[in-house]
């Protein structure tokens, strides 16, 4: 292994920290061999976790929508805060959590032993300025079993950013079975047309991502089901993640978009900052 992708990483596993070179799992696992588990990611910005109750509450929905037995959302929040408390300061991070069904058969059918709980705390860069998004060739299943669940599943996600990168994309956007836009790999998207901001509705198959929420309730955005031709038709486009805040589009297909960041992008970015600013735990 690559002792730097994880050198200046800080890790509670099973309810307690652990040396990075020591924070290992069974290979039974079966967030491993099934991905069965699911997941989140939470920005840090000088020591603090930006929308944390925001990102437990959905991990307990994922993990209801999977049957998974409901995590135990205080002793998390604790191994946050360890991790935290045992981390260099610095002024980006992000934190993954990650909760599975523990180790299994070597099959679909769950085992006994007990779920895997793990938090990780390590560094992150800043966002690119703009994105350049690929419209992949697979559509989004807005009917499946797994819909708007954070899973540990993301082979399909890895597949279609590879696609998009291939082609000259730092993201890939999804459609869905119906032909209308969907999400990216780890986005929302919005769309600015004759001065309305919107996102796909959750019935189009994407993610409740908690950045989506924040942008819809601070900035006056509405949702509304769009083809995806609309991509190259809006006047702006951005996307909006944990890690992006609000990220403007700059092109879609290889076709620039003139404006990036536009005047309704510009003043969403800026009302997010200031409310994030305000309020580090905005509540549901």
């Amino acid at each position: 292994m690559n002792t730097m992708a994880w050198a200046n990483t800080t890790v509670w596993l099973d309810g307690r920290l652990v040396a990075p070179e020591n924070a290992v799992v069974s290979v039974f696992d079966h967030g491993l061999v099934v991905g069965d588990g699911v997941f989140e990611t939470i920005k840090i910005v000088n020591g603090t976790p930006f929308a944390l109750t925001r990102h437990l509450h959905r991990l307990r929905a994922s993990a209801a929508a999977m049957d998974l037995p409901e995590p135990d959302l205080d002793a998390f929040a604790d191994g946050i805060r360890a991790c935290l408390a045992a981390a260099p300061p610095r002024p980006l991070g992000k934190i993954r959590v990650t909760y599975t069904s523990g180790a299994g058969p070597l099959g679909s059918e769950r085992g006994d032993s007990g779920t895997t709980s793990v938090v990780i705390v390590g560094e992150q860069a800043p966002p690119a300025d703009t994105a350049a998004v690929v419209v992949v060739p697979w559509a989004r299943n807005e009917h499946g079993a797994m819909t708007g669940v954070k899973t540990t599943s993301y082979g399909e996600n890895a597949r279609a950013l590879a696609y998009a990168k291939a082609k000259g994309g730092s993201e890939a956007l999804f459609g869905n079975t119906a032909g209308d836009l969907c999400e990216g790999t780890g986005s929302n998207v919005f769309l600015v047309r004759h001065g309305r901001l919107t996102t796909p509705p959750l019935s189009s198959g994407c993610l409740a991502g908690v950045t989506r929420g924040l942008v819809l309730e601070w900035c006056g955005g509405e949702e509304a089901t769009a083809p995806l031709a609309a991509l190259t038709e809006a006047d702006e486009v951005f996307l909006t993640s944990t890690t992006r805040d609000i990220q403007p589009v700059r092109m879609v297909d290889g076709t620039a978009i003139p404006a990036a960041p536009g005047p309704v992008t510009a003043k969403a970015m800026r009302v997010f900052a200031e409310r994030a600013e305000a309020d580090t735990d905005p509540r549901p």
